[in-house]
């Protein structure tokens, strides 16, 4: 991998070798603050407000559910926590599947810059 890296940073001009720098691999951290970026960070903040407020509603019914001692109660309050932890279960699966878009996107550019560096030195 490192002799690839080397042989395609050969062939770049600075500035694209620069943009190759940057499409490297991301920690978690990164990939979490990179889901914030484009067109779409307006949904991923509501979202995430949307998911904290979920996760209020699910421990406010939870701690009704232990609070009560009618049967309906019981079921209406579990039934409740369930909902709202299903939602911010899918809220984050959601926000995961864009960190993973985007590492998908991030390697497709490294493919194609790879590619038309290689037919660059080829012709």
């Amino acid at each position: 991998m490192e002799d690839i890296d080397k042989l395609i940073k050969e062939t770049l001009t600075e500035e694209e070798a620069k943009f190759y720098d940057e499409l490297d691999e991301q920690n978690v951290l990164e990939m979490v603050l990179g889901v914030f970026t484009g067109k779409n960070k307006w949904i991923l903040i509501m979202m995430n407000i949307m998911t904290l407020v979920f996760f209020g509603l699910a421990v406010y019914c939870t701690i009704q559910f232990f609070s009560t001692d009618a049967t309906n109660d019981l079921i209406k309050w579990g039934i409740g926590g369930f909902l709202f932890l299903m939602a911010v279960s899918i809220m984050k699966i959601f926000v995961w599947m864009q960190m993973d878009k985007n590492a998908l996107l991030r390697e497709l550019k490294r493919l194609e810059l790879q590619v038309s560096s290689l037919s660059a030195k080829m012709s």
